[in-house]
């Protein structure tokens, strides 16, 4: 037996919040039926029972007025297609979200134009979880929003730099946004909501279940630029989101770690086998997410030495002089396999610089040059 059919059940935003209810994210029957016909005419259908029993199993469990008290007790809203809000990359996805519960005042899409998902291991190490924490305060600092799961590990600690640095940034539930998963995080989700967004698929009260995770990746990556993994095993969920971001075309960062760490194995795998960009600092991933030509990172170099100056005679013969004993002029030609008439004039550049002293007749490396010098 169904559940009173609500006078709700006639608005199109509120018919979504209802086969949210009804059905898991990613159905793909319902996502063709609501593009053909609408949300009010797919949930007509379900009373009819029209279909496979799975899309109407819970209509006897529908209170739609019920839905709807709990979205305003949760302090959140109801985002649909066609809302300046709704974030245009979700639909992207072969079965887009039916709508998405939002608590948090920021423009979602708004938020999405400039986002990074960073994800991760819950099992990270203290190296993995340094690097989220220290990109999510260097992205949030550059204005870009960081988007993440909540999760332990890379994800909370992601979503703590973001929040050190007064940024942005967004939490994706595989529950209600109302409900703290896991637990421990309810300040965490809290201090999110208050200055970012939280947001989930599935309506309030909805508690995490398996497959709601994996659904849940595809969002994160949607509502990104790019997706940055920053540790994960061979088996971590985080691989689903980077494989959601290469399958519609965004670009994938992954930090490497030590070759023998196993929750590295998983970031070394996706640079091993796809497509995915070795990222190690905030100026790569923004570098990675920006539109073309905007946020280049600038090229890692060296630190300037006094030898990189030097002609290729006069570092021969620096190189070739000793550290302790000393060298006549004729003997450094002889050790640098220069011309003995050229030695001196050369000798008297390096001594110059500051980077040979002589003394005797005899030459050798100042002790200041052993450090600026290199080899």
């Amino acid at each position: 037996m169904s559940a009173p059919v609500s006078p709700l059940e006639r608005d199109e935003r509120w018919a979504r919040v209802a086969l949210a209810f009804l059905l898991e994210p990613g159905n793909h029957g319902i996502a063709r039926s609501l593009a053909a016909e609408g949300a009010v005419a797919t949930l007509a259908a379900l009373r009819r029972r029209a279909g496979s029993p799975e899309r109407y199993v819970r209509l006897a469990d529908l209170d739609l007025e019920g839905l709807a008290r709990q979205v305003r007790d949760a302090g959140a809203r109801v985002l649909v297609p066609g809302d300046p809000e709704w974030p245009p990359g979700v639909d992207r996805h072969e079965t887009p979200p039916t709508c998405l519960f939002v608590r948090g005042d920021p423009d979602l899409a708004a938020m999405a134009e400039r986002a990074v998902a960073v994800v991760g291991s819950r099992a990270a190490s203290p190296y993995g979880l340094r690097v989220a924490a220290e990109l999510g305060e260097g992205l949030a600092g550059r204005g870009w929003s960081v988007v993440s799961g909540a999760a332990y590990g890379i994800d909370a600690a992601a979503h703590r730099g973001a929040l050190a640095a007064e940024g942005t940034t967004v939490a994706v539930l595989a529950c209600g946004v109302d409900v703290a998963y896991p637990k421990a995080h309810h300040r965490l989700l809290e201090a999110i909501a208050g200055t970012g967004s939280v947001v989930s698929e599935v309506p309030p009260g909805a508690v995490p279940l398996r497959g709601r995770f994996l659904a849940r990746n595809r969002l994160i990556a949607l509502l990104a630029r790019a997706t940055v993994v920053v540790e994960a095993s061979l088996r971590s969920g985080s691989l689903s989101t980077a494989r959601e971001a290469r399958t519609h075309h965004l670009p994938v960062g992954a930090v490497p770690g030590p070759v023998s760490s196993a929750t590295s194995a998983g970031c070394h795998e996706l640079l091993r086998e796809t497509d995915a960009v070795l990222v190690t600092d905030t100026a790569d991933v923004a570098e990675l997410a920006a539109r073309v030509g905007d946020e280049l990172a600038d090229p890692r170099r060296p630190a300037p030495r006094p030898t990189d100056a030097l002609e290729p005679l006069e570092y021969a013969v620096w190189a070739a002089a000793p550290v302790r004993q000393r060298a006549s002029a004729d003997r450094l030609a002889v050790l640098s396999g220069s011309d003995p008439a050229r030695v001196p004039a050369a000798l008297a550049v390096l001594e110059a610089m500051g980077l040979l002293e002589g003394e005797g007749g005899g030459w050798r490396k100042t002790a200041s040059s052993l450090v600026t010098g290199g080899g």
